[in-house]
């Protein structure tokens, strides 16, 4: 038995799509959100829902039936919880924006070596002070849609919820905070005196370490990987997409969103409850 869920920001295109797949109503979970319980095998449905949807704004799930609500989020912060690349926003602080960004979008589609870029990036922003990154924060970091409801929600339901990233710690403590995380974990620069050195605090936490967190959170709870909920966009998340036992890419890169066992391209951060079972009626206020 497998859970199917389609879920859209708009609810005719949810409803041309339970026509088109010939569905019954089904279970309402919220407004563009339906669920259904089907049989046969999965690589006939997942055929089927991916004909079904073509061309329509709908992001779809489809997974076991049992064990769908998850006891461990664990979630990527740029461009996934967050709105932006902080290290690109940080560099247009020091003129270097469209080196830095070009630099960034080769890594996160898996075409660089992910510890070698960013050094590389680091480096650039040699001298810029530390003042600029609490005024790239303000002015520059906006959590994404649905990003606080779903950590909250998630936390109130008992499960544990973990923000990693590639990115720096400083920017990290304060999205966690404001999501509703219970932990992070990220990188650090280095700085000479009020300036930054150029340089990055070593070990650099790339993809094994965001599999290595998704391990570690997971035993400590004692439970499997298959009860791990992993969201992100990049290369470097592309481990712990697919050893959790719910992967999701979000707004991915196609290296990615070819792995995952679902793709968000359309909806809000709300899908992954949705995905999960979840009703809006649950959701925890942001």
């Amino acid at each position: 038995m497998f859970a199917l869920t389609l879920v859209s920001p708009d609810p005719e295109a949810v409803e041309e799509a339970r026509k088109r797949l010939v569905l019954h109503s089904g279970d309402a979970l919220g407004a563009g959100a339906l669920d259904y319980v089907v049989k046969d095998d999965m690589a006939t449905w997942t055929d089927r829902v991916t004909r079904g949807v073509e061309g329509l704004p709908v992001d779809w799930c489809l997974q076991p039936e049992a064990g769908r609500k998850k006891r461990l989020l664990i979630a990527d912060m740029d461009s996934t919880i967050i709105n932006v690349e902080c290290l690109d926003e940080l560099a247009d602080f020091a003129g270097k924006k469209a080196e830095i960004s070009a630099i960034t979008e080769r890594a996160m589609r898996g075409e660089l070596e992910f510890e070698g870029a960013l050094r590389e990036r680091v480096g650039m922003l040699k001298g810029l002070s530390s003042g600029a990154l609490q005024e790239c924060y303000d002015a520059r970091v906006r959590l994404n849609p649905g990003a606080a409801v779903t950590v909250k929600t998630m936390a109130a339901n008992g499960a544990r919820c973990l923000l990693v990233s590639g990115g720096f710690t400083f920017f990290t403590d304060r999205v966690a905070a404001a999501a509703g995380f219970h932990a992070n974990r990220a990188n650090s620069f280095n700085f000479d005196g009020e300036v930054m050195s150029g340089t990055v605090g070593e070990p650099i936490l790339g993809k094994q370490a965001k599999l290595d967190a998704l391990l570690e959170e997971t035993t400590a709870l004692g439970v499997t990987p298959f009860d791990a909920l992993a969201v992100g966009d990049g290369a470097n998340d592309l481990a712990m997409i697919e050893a959790a036992g719910l992967g999701v890419a979000y707004r991915a890169k196609p290296v990615v969103a070819a792995q995952a066992d679902a793709r968000v391209d359309h909806s809000d951060l709300t899908a992954l409850l949705y995905f999960q079972g979840y009703r809006a009626s649950e959701f925890a206020e942001a």
